[in-house]
């Protein structure tokens, strides 16, 4: 079996992306410049120079949580495209090393839709990315209905990343913990929300990658069966049977523990290598790969986890490392 070692969970912004995010009033930006993830030469040599300390072939590159979600379907679509091309032109310069997400011009099904098509058809997407919710609208909205069956048409990847809204409570985000509490609640509630409404079971070919391992779903497919009579009658199957239709990258931030739960939860096979590049930085990116191979899995499961899943989920088994 050819290795082909991805990084599923990446990020890059340009610095002209962040610019049209900003004058159309997005004010959070900052957040995103100044860290080792833009698109100038001194960066990308560093980030190559890290995915070769880690044996990484591929990053899989992803705006969010930046997306282009906006009011505006003129500004969303502008912005998507933009995003989007950038990224097709990185990939066209580094293919042996950049694949990338799509971004969509969502709530705006319709923009979407062209945008799918235009990202998979013409610019070699190999998925795309949403946040885990889109302006105040879960991803389990019927409003994203057609979305999902053109994905699900495709045997296409559709990747969940948070927003950063700490599910829009004051508890977490006036308190200190949007992201270190905040974004794996975010991820736990998403996908409960796609599993409740029946999204994965009615789409089966859409393949659903949430981030973080899940939040913390390793820890409640028993309790979220048992309680299902009483909570959520109308859910189309146990929700331990739905978890497993997923899969679930391994940013952790090496964590051990949560990483074998992950595995006896979910199975080997459903995890793929994520690293959170640049939020996972230099000696703690490169623990995010050796963790997966310390952390108390067979020398098989580390092996799949880092070397071919990821590599099954986005069809990229034919290709060879650089």
């Amino acid at each position: 079996m050819t290795r082909l070692r991805i990084d599923v969970h990446a990020h890059l912004w340009t610095a002209e992306y962040l610019d049209r995010l900003e004058k159309l009033g997005k004010t959070d930006t900052g957040t995103q410049r100044g860290i080792g993830a833009e698109a100038t030469e001194a960066d990308l040599d560093r980030r190559f120079a890290l995915m070769d300390r880690a044996s990484i072939d591929l990053q899989v590159l992803s705006v969010a949580p930046q997306s282009p979600h906006l009011a505006d379907e003129s500004d969303a679509v502008a912005v998507a495209r933009a995003g989007n091309d950038a990224y097709a032109e990185l990939v066209a310069r580094f293919p042996g090393r950049f694949r990338a997400f799509a971004a969509l011009p969502l709530p705006h099904v319709d923009a979407a839709l062209r945008e799918i098509a235009r990202a998979f058809d013409e610019l070699g997407a190999v998925g795309v990315g949403v946040t885990t919710t889109v302006l105040g609208h879960t991803l389990a909205d019927p409003l994203f209905r057609p979305v999902y069956e053109e994905l699900d048409r495709r045997g296409a990847v559709l990747c969940i990343h948070p927003a950063g809204e700490g599910v829009a409570s004051p508890l977490i985000t006036e308190h200190g913990m949007t992201w270190m509490v905040g974004a794996p609640v975010e991820d736990t509630v998403a996908i409960m929300h796609l599993i409740l409404a029946g999204i994965p079971v009615r789409h089966p070919r859409m393949r659903i990658l949430a981030s973080h391992l899940g939040g913390a779903l390793p820890l409640l497919p028993r309790r979220l069966d048992d309680h299902l009579a009483f909570e959520s009658p109308g859910t189309p199957e146990l929700p331990s049977v739905a978890v497993g239709r997923l899969w679930y990258d391994t940013v952790s931030h090496v964590h051990g523990p949560a990483l074998v739960a992950a595995a006896s939860t979910f199975g080997a096979d459903r995890l793929v290598l994520g690293t959170d590049f640049p939020y996972e930085d230099g000696e703690v990116f490169l623990r995010a790969v050796d963790y997966i191979a310390e952390s108390g899995l067979t020398r098989e499961e580390a092996t799949m986890i880092l070397d071919t899943n990821a590599a099954d989920l986005l069809g990229l088994s034919s290709l060879s490392g650089p």
